[in-house]
């Protein structure tokens, strides 16, 4: 037991006394590397994969430092030749990423956009389709993912997972079309599926004279973090719903500060942190 804590002290006190600047550089790379990878096979079979991995990691790092050498050259033996298994088990993310490679803004020539410009389209688009349905009465879900996956309803619907845009999202509710019937699921930057089923909430716990869609709206939101805007087929009212409550009327200037804060939540990484570091420093130097 001396032996295992002598251990852990030796590696505290190497991390605090000899950690330079270029050992910072080096972990703050691993880490995005590592932060891109979870948001890679994030809703993906891959997730439990590289949990797995990381699981395997971590026992490699105990079995060393309690001594159990029998555990740890297996371990070691797997993971040192394990290159090619991991490749074939990740072989979709891997292939996902360097797709995403190559549409990135620096190889890609004629978009300059950044990522605020990116959010204030896809707001934009968004209000559009709400104002746009509410002047026609048209019903209309559209349920917004947060930290707890919607995949479980996603599955319901029909799989889309395409960009958001007010004429899809029109059409998607447009009366007697194939999917106007159910909710749109969006999560981050796209939509991912149209028609989804969303279990109802109790009668009680809505306001009355409301149907099944304020309903549908409520019960979604009682048993996950999802917020979700409504549009009355009725009367065009605009609700919204989270947390199990609903909110009538929800107007335009809500629903812009609604997606504001839904979008500002999502974005994290150093590349969003410094944007907003940024546009934080140009708001103080203009004022």
């Amino acid at each position: 037991m001396n032996d295992i804590w002598s251990t852990i002290r030796g590696m505290a006190w190497s991390l605090t006394h000899r950690l330079g600047i270029i050992d910072v550089i080096d972990i703050l790379i691993v880490a995005v590397i590592i932060y891109e990878l979870l948001l890679l096979t994030r809703h993906t079979r891959g997730s439990a994969l590289l949990k797995g991995l990381f699981l395997l990691f971590l026992i490699v790092l105990l079995s060393n430092i309690l001594g159990l050498t029998s555990l740890n050259w297996l371990l070691l033996a797997v993971l040192q030749n394990g290159a090619i298994v991991l490749v074939v088990l990740f072989q979709p993310e891997l292939r996902k990423a360097l797709e995403r490679m190559g549409r990135s803004r620096l190889i890609t020539k004629g978009s300059h956009r950044n990522a605020d410009e990116d959010t204030e389209v896809i707001i934009e688009e968004i209000v559009q389709t709400v104002v746009d349905l509410s002047r026609r009465r048209v019903g209309a879900l559209l349920v917004f993912e947060r930290k707890t996956g919607l995949q479980d309803v996603v599955e319901t619907g029909t799989m889309l997972n395409s960009e958001i845009s007010a004429p899809l999202l029109e059409n998607i509710f447009e009366p007697n079309t194939p999917l106007h019937d159910g909710a749109v699921v969006i999560r981050d930057d796209r939509v991912m599926a149209a028609a989804c089923i969303l279990p109802l909430a109790e009668a009680s716990g809505v306001i009355r004279g409301l149907g099944t869609r304020h309903r549908a709206a409520v019960g979604i939101t009682e048993n996950t973090d999802a917020a979700v805007i409504v549009v009355s087929e009725q009367t065009g009212i605009v609700s919204f719903a989270a947390d199990g409550m609903l909110k009538r009327p929800f107007t335009v200037e809500d629903i812009k500060a609604f997606l504001h804060e839904f979008y500002t939540s999502r974005a994290s990484g150093i590349g969003s942190i410094l944007r907003r570091l940024k546009k934080r420093f140009t708001e103080e130097k203009t004022a």
